[in-house]
Formats: C-alpha cells, structure tokens, sequence
C-alpha cells in the first residue's frame, strides 16, 4: 500500500481565474504534483529492496531522490491550501487574522517589507524553486527562504506556512517567461485564512525541537 496520495484539490479548476487558468491548475496537480507522489513511493520501495539485499550501491542517489520527490509533496499539498479564489490583499485584524497581521510586522517591519522580500525571493530563485514565507522556532519568528529545486537554502527545523511556486510548470502556459508578472498576480489569491491557521499551529509545534539553552 502506498505511504503518500495525492491530495484532492480544495476547488475547481477554474476556480483560480483569472490568475491562474484550469489548464495550467490540472496539468500542475494531476500530472506535476501526482508524479512527485508516485516518485516518493517508488523510492521507499528502492530504499527496502536496498535493507533488504544489504545492496547501497545506489543510497546517495536513492536519499537525494526521496528528499526531492517528497519534498515537492509537501509543498505542493501546502500550496493548493494555500491559494483561494476569494483571497488577496493584505492580512488584516478584522479579517480574524491578527495574530499572522501582527507577526508579519514584527518579522519584516511591515506588510509592504514582507511582500517585497518574498516577491523577489520567489522572482530570483536560480533555476527552479519556490519562495516560502515560514516560521522559525529557535526565534519564534518569520522568515522568508528560497526552497532550490525543491530541497535546499532552508533553515532546519523550520515550517513552511505560505509557499509560492516559481518552477516553469507553474506559470508558463499563462505567463510565458514572465515569472515577475506570475508571482505578483499570486499575491491576488493568497488565502491568509490559511496561513493563519499554519502559523498558529507551527507556534503551538515549537518545542519539538531541541531548543538550545
């Protein structure tokens, strides 16, 4: 039986119009974001015939293969949440989220600070790779990284909350070679009812780690 399946999206295909278009939505969730599933539990059966047949010829490979493929699960699986065709502007207080409105000043300065900084980290990541608003448990703060691929450039121990997609599959039928343009209309569907309740329960998760003295 398969460790990961893909998730449902939460809408329709055309519910993310005009910002992104159905075609672009089925390709990248029942194509793009199946196949990183299917890579992860292909890869956990290399992994046990590997401890089974003590055969590790293969172990760098098949470990650099399982961090990619579940890794795009995952960020893939946050960002459908992450995104509503009701969504957009700013995180407000009278929104009933606050607490992020609140947080999001205090990490960056301001909104404004905030969304620059994670417009450009998405726009400039080189090659393919994603921008994520995440939170840091050693500071109790946000922070904003560039997820390479789908792997590197992270703090470890930090929780993704709000993840912008900047790879190719994400935008080209629609925006050519325009990833400014994308990045800048996705800030029209940004559910931060969402990522309210990520950032809530990343607070609540943050003594998982072995937080030094």
């Amino acid at each position: 039986m398969a460790t990961y399946t893909l998730p449902e999206l939460p809408y329709d295909y055309a519910a993310l119009e005009p910002v992104i278009n159905p075609q672009i939505i089925e390709l990248h969730h029942d194509k793009h974001h199946a196949a990183y599933v299917k890579g992860a539990n292909d890869t956990l059966e290399q992994l046990e015939e590997a401890r089974d047949k003590e055969a590790w010829g293969a172990i760098n490979g098949l470990q650099k293969n399982l961090a990619f493929h579940l890794s795009g699960h995952i960020l893939h699986s946050i960002y459908w949440h992450n995104m509503t065709g009701d969504g957009g502007g700013e995180p407000l207080a009278a929104d009933g989220v606050g607490d992020l409105a609140d947080a999001i000043t205090e990490s960056f300065g301001s909104f404004a600070g905030f969304k620059s900084q994670l417009t450009k980290a998405s726009a400039t990541t080189q090659g393919s790779g994603w921008g994520v608003l995440a939170y840091e448990p050693l500071s109790g703060k946000l922070i904003v990284e560039q997820v390479y691929d789908h792997q590197g450039n992270v703090g470890q121990g930090s929780v993704p909350v709000l993840v912008f997609d900047a790879w190719e599959h994400a935008f080209y039928l629609q925006y050519k070679n325009q990833k400014v343009d994308f990045i800048e209309a996705m800030w029209r569907v940004v559910n931060w009812q969402d990522v309210a309740k990520r950032y809530a329960a990343a607070k609540e998760r943050q003594n998982v780690l072995l937080l030094t003295p």
